[in-house]
């Protein structure tokens, strides 16, 4: 039988990638990997294999599964000295949580990888060693971080030329180092955690005053385990997500709010619908759910989550809740694929903020990280530093599946993820026009994340019932901010689905992406 492939990613040279690998008898778990993989070098303000990952794997008989590859603060970090410092610096060192990416691809290799990891690896190989176009995504976040690039030695040498000037949208791009580290991970991964590249890593970042030791790295394995399920009473749609430390019930919480509209009213569309009501209690379910996840979403590893409040099921705890942890900006990818058999992968990899912790490892041209900085320092609150806590996490992918369809979503937004892609969901399933539907114009909240000093509705340009979302921003004490035209605010969705139509996928226009069905044998 013959394999076709919808696949949606945010860079055309991850579709390269991923078309390499099908035409080389690759499936659909590894063109998604050679896609995210290509990324790493394509993409490094976003993502890079010193980031970690999340994703979604389903097989044709409809088993999902969770990959959560989410690396640990240092067992050596030094809590007290942090918390006299009041809170987690944005960046730098410190903020450096092991990086889970690499386990991460190697667990979804074991859960249907056709082909061995060094030749899903091999197109991001010869990117990073050839060179790659700077895209203009790329080149806005070297201008937009410039202060951070020119800051760090390794990011300064991999994006400025000679003379200290930011590259260009345009300008090639050529990563020797990791050529070489994805070249390593490729012959054998575990190189990345127990050999010479965790030892580099290592060395690297505790001269520049990091905890993180070999120790650390080698202690690091991907979770694999079930997925958070919700499906509307009365639909045979069901939405699954990663469980924490992903904030994937946040999600789950906005989809079950506009499923119990629509079943007091079959015409409520909830998030997406233009009319006010529908979007006034949208921007309210959003607003209490971003402030349930600020105060309850942590480790279950480590201590209890209480998962009932982060779907809204209960009332707040009596008392007061612990504070809400530090909300700095997120950067991040997301790849969905799904094959004519059903096989589906959504995986979202990240560095966090744009360029992570500010840091590229010379000797591996790895950018690392700064999950650690979301991690709070108050005592009471579940998403506490702690040795060996993993942060909590925004990466929030997500699969959709009935009788007749099965739809990957994922999307880049960091904090507001969820009700980037609840906007979309409902029309996901149904919709003749997937890239028109992510070209629609969103509302997204936040604050420090979105590049405001206080809790605001950002608008993009005739976002349908403007004048509701205003009233209700006022309501919830939220500032209004009116974006001029699509912002990357709002999120880049990538959307891949089989339905009875046949296989279809959409990247959005707000990054430099692309869709493409592949076939190969």
């Amino acid at each position: 039988m013959s394999i076709e492939i919808a696949l949606a990613a945010p860079h055309p040279s991850a579709l390269d990638a991923a078309a390499d690998v099908v035409a080389a008898g690759g499936g659909v778990v590894d063109a998604a990997l050679a896609a995210a993989a290509a990324l790493t070098v394509a993409y490094p303000h976003q993502c890079s294999a010193g980031g970690d990952l999340i994703a979604l794997v389903r097989t044709p008989d409809d088993r999902i599964r969770a990959v959560l590859s989410v690396g640990a603060a240092a067992a050596g970090v030094d809590v007290a000295a942090l918390r006299a410092a009041d809170r987690m610096p944005p960046g730098g060192p410190l903020t450096v949580t092991v990086p889970g990416v690499v386990a991460g691809w190697a667990a979804l290799a074991d859960l249907g990888g056709r082909l061995p990891l060094a030749r899903v690896l091999a197109p991001a190989v010869e990117l990073a060693a050839g060179g790659v176009p700077v895209s203009p995504g790329l080149a806005a976040a070297i201008l937009r971080r410039l202060d951070v690039v020119r800051a760090d030695p390794g990011l300064a040498a991999l994006l400025l030329d000679g003379d200290g000037t930011p590259l260009p949208a345009g300008a090639v791009l050529r990563q020797p180092a990791l050529a070489r580290t994805l070249g390593t991970i490729g012959a054998d991964w575990r190189d990345y955690y127990q050999g010479e590249l965790a030892e580099a890593l290592a060395a690297g970042l505790a001269a520049l005053g990091s905890p993180l030791t070999t120790a650390d790295l080698a202690g690091h394995a991907a979770e694999i385990t079930d997925p958070l399920r919700y499906a509307a009473a009365g639909s045979e749609v069901t939405w699954s997500v990663a469980p924490p430390p992903s904030q994937g019930a946040t999600l789950l919480a906005m989809l079950a709010s506009a499923g119990r509209t629509a079943a007091g009213d079959p015409a409520a569309g909830g998030a997406t619908s233009a009319r006010p009501a529908d979007a006034a209690a949208a921007l309210a379910t959003a607003r209490t759910a971003e402030q349930r996840r600020d105060t309850l979403l942590g480790d279950p590893r480590i201590g209890p989550v209480d998962l009932d409040g982060l779907l809204l099921r209960t009332d707040p705890p009596a008392g007061p809740l612990p504070p809400p942890g530090p909300k700095p900006a997120g950067d991040t990818v997301a790849v969905t694929a799904v094959g004519n058999d059903g096989t589906t992968v959504t995986l979202i990899q990240s560095v966090f903020q744009t360029f992570g912790a500010g840091i590229c490892e010379p000797g591996t041209g790895l950018v690392l990280h700064n999950r650690g900085s979301v991690f709070s320092l108050d005592p009471a609150h579940p998403g506490r530093l702690r040795p060996g806590a993993r942060p909590p996490h925004t990466l929030c992918p997500a699969i959709a599946t009935g009788p007749d369809r099965v739809v990957a979503l994922g999307c880049q937004g960091g904090r507001a993820q969820p009700w980037i892609l609840a906007q979309v969901a409902a029309d996901a399933l149904t919709t003749a026009d997937p890239a028109g539907l992510l070209a629609r114009p969103r509302w997204v909240i936040g604050a420090r994340d979105v590049g405001q000093d206080r809790p605001s509705l950002l608008l993009e340009p005739d976002t349908p019932a403007t004048d509701a979302l205003r009233a209700a921003a006022t309501d919830l004490n939220l500032r209004v901010v009116q974006l001029p035209q699509r912002h990357d605010d709002a999120g880049h969705v990538q959307l891949a689905r089989l339905t009875p139509a046949g296989l279809d996928a959409a990247s959005d226009p707000r990054a430099d992406g692309a869709a493409r069905v592949l076939r190969g044998h």
